[in-house]
């Protein structure tokens, strides 16, 4: 019979505190647990056996079982020479506990046991049957993220935004402090029907994944009743959500703490605004810089002019050159958006100027404009060699 040392899969020595042996074993389930390592059989079997091995060192009188007799089996009585005294499976006694010392075997001498001799005999008795392990405890474990989308107008992303919002998200189990259950006896794990797997179609393919509930043991203890085992229990909240100055489409606005509830005292996962930003009937945004195109005048342009231009903070006044040519862009600093990363500094806004033709309403006016045109018979088109 294949016997297991729990000592060594727990990697501590057989004088063990009880301290020494649960922080070796939280440190291998840490390092095992499905969670961490998933589609991993070898991690898998791994955590079952370190499940296994603390399940009966952390229990004083399972311990000294395995430690008088090697093993453990719950028909063993550690007052008896001869184990339980329960039947072996073939109608004789149980000798597990009875060590041969001067029996000769093919591998060595001394050591063996009655039941080692019937399992080579017989195919084993009943000291062979493994214990199942006790499924795993909830540990500690944060809460997940939750994210949401916001719709804003350019002006709220400029000058930044203040709402309510209602969040569906959950908050640890009251009654089971975010354990799952409350304690009670082992079932057979309703989420995964005992198998310890849960199955995946994903189009032609079906895929397995180690059940969440029962870490693949296919047994837990009674779920929590008020929240059914989950560790959590639904909370529908109005959460202020502050929009900071200079968001575009696409940020991340982190909202801490309200996000999924955590276990067993860790904390809850955190809220993230992801923001959509409408588009302006005038402004267009590059970064932190804002574009706008206004129209002049010919005479504006040709004379020069002080015109009014609209920023996200209200009118500017933009002094025109005489000259001005349709398509220059004058900058006005510091009049574009916020920045997230330091608010005090802010981009600037350009504005493109576009000179417009007058409309022809009277014979006068036309009368003028082929006076000016013999006055300047200047040809915009001789750069290019046309005439």
């Amino acid at each position: 019979m294949a016997k297991k040392d729990y000592y060594q899969i727990l990697g501590v020595k057989k004088d063990a505190s009880a301290d020494e042996i649960k922080k070796a074993y939280r440190r291998l389930a840490r390092k095992y647990h499905p969670d961490v390592n998933p589609n991993d059989k070898t991690a898998e079997d791994k955590f079952k056996e370190v499940q296994e091995a603390y399940d009966i060192l952390s229990d004083e009188k399972k311990r000294k079982v395995f430690d008088k007799f090697g093993y453990y089996a719950d028909n063993l009585d550690i007052n008896s020479p001869f184990g339980g005294g329960a039947s072996t499976g073939q109608g004789g006694f149980d000798f597990s506990g009875f060590k041969w010392e001067n029996v000769q075997t093919s591998e060595g001498s001394g050591g063996g046991s009655f039941s080692d001799i019937f399992a080579d005999l017989f195919g084993g008795g009943r000291s062979s049957t493994k214990t199942q392990p006790e499924p795993p405890r909830a540990t500690p474990k944060k809460g997940g993220d939750i994210e949401m989308p916001l719709a804003l107008s350019f002006e709220e992303s400029v000058n930044g935004y203040q709402t309510n919002l209602t969040v569906n998200r959950s908050e640890q189990c009251s009654r089971c402090q975010g354990a799952g259950d409350t304690g009670g006896p082992v079932v057979t794990c309703t989420t995964c029907k005992g198998t310890g797997q849960l199955q995946r179609v994903g189009g032609s393919l079906e895929f397995s994944k180690t059940c969440p509930d029962c870490a693949g043991t296919g047994r837990r203890r009674t779920p929590c009743s008020l929240c059914n085992g989950k560790g959590t229990t639904p909370k529908t909240e109005q959460v202020k959500v502050k929009i900071p100055a200079g968001v575009d489409t696409g940020s991340r606005v982190r909202v801490a703490g309200k996000g999924w509830g955590g276990r067993l005292g860790a904390p809850a996962g955190d809220l993230f605004i992801i923001t959509n930003v409408g588009k302006h009937r005038y402004f267009t945004r590059k970064g932190d810089n804002i574009y706008v195109t206004v129209p002049i005048t010919v005479s504006e342009a040709a004379l020069g002019a002080k015109i009014e231009v609209p920023t996200v903070e209200g009118k500017a006044q933009l002094r025109i050159p005489p000259g001005t040519q349709s398509g220059q862009k004058f900058r006005l600093s510091q009049r574009g958006v916020p920045s997230l990363r330091n608010p005090q500094l802010k981009g600037d806004q350009f504005v493109e100027v576009q000179i417009t033709l007058p409309r022809i309403i009277s014979e006068e006016t036309k009368e003028i404009l082929r006076q000016f045109e013999k006055a300047n018979p200047e040809n915009p088109r001789r750069v290019m060699g046309l005439e």
